[in-house]
């Protein structure tokens, strides 16, 4: 074999490993990204969460003599370890059922025995808005993160002498939004 020869078939090879070695590495991204960017998303729904408890509160019409006659007012007095909170802007509402005594209307009953007294639920200080059996009520406030409940109350004494005792009742209330 000729040098001529032998140095064309050198340069042969070298050509196809070249050629082989550029179709390999050429194919490759000759500079790595090495950064990107990626989108980050959150969506708030309305909603409230109570939480610290399950006792709302008391209405507590206090202490009265037994023959007492006509109504005596009362407010919910807010459970302090407990708090009701809800996303801003929500539109909140409530209901009440007719609690553990109910008849035709609320009762508190008294305690080991029959003697009921009745009275009424209202959802502002005037007495103006009658929270009915299970019926919802709008519920307004201006702090989303503590929110007190309108509940006032007004029981009706019959002045018949009742019998000394305490009279008790148990409401459940129902949130919405």
């Amino acid at each position: 074999m000729s040098g001529n020869n032998y140095l064309w078939l050198l340069f042969d090879d070298y050509l196809a490993c070249f050629i082989v070695l550029l179709v390999i590495f050429g194919a490759l991204p000759r500079h790595a990204i090495t950064s990107q960017t990626f989108q980050v998303a959150a969506t708030i729904t309305p909603g409230c969460i109570v939480s610290g408890g399950t006792l709302f509160g008391t209405l507590d019409f206090g202490t009265h003599p037994s023959n007492t006659n006509g109504n005596i007012n009362a407010s919910l007095t807010p459970n302090t370890s407990l708090t009701l909170a809800c996303t801003p802007g929500t539109v909140l509402s409530m209901s009440i059922d007719g609690g553990n005594n109910y008849t035709t209307s609320r009762n508190v009953k008294q305690s080991g025995f029959a003697t009921l007294l009745p009275y009424l639920l209202y959802a502002d200080s005037a007495h103006t808005i009658p929270i009915a059996l299970n019926q919802n009520v709008s519920v307004s406030y201006s702090n989303s993160n503590n929110i007190i409940l309108p509940i006032y109350g007004v029981l009706q004494f019959n002045g018949a002498n009742n019998p000394s005792s305490n009279y008790t009742d148990v409401l459940t209330v129902t949130l919405s939004w």
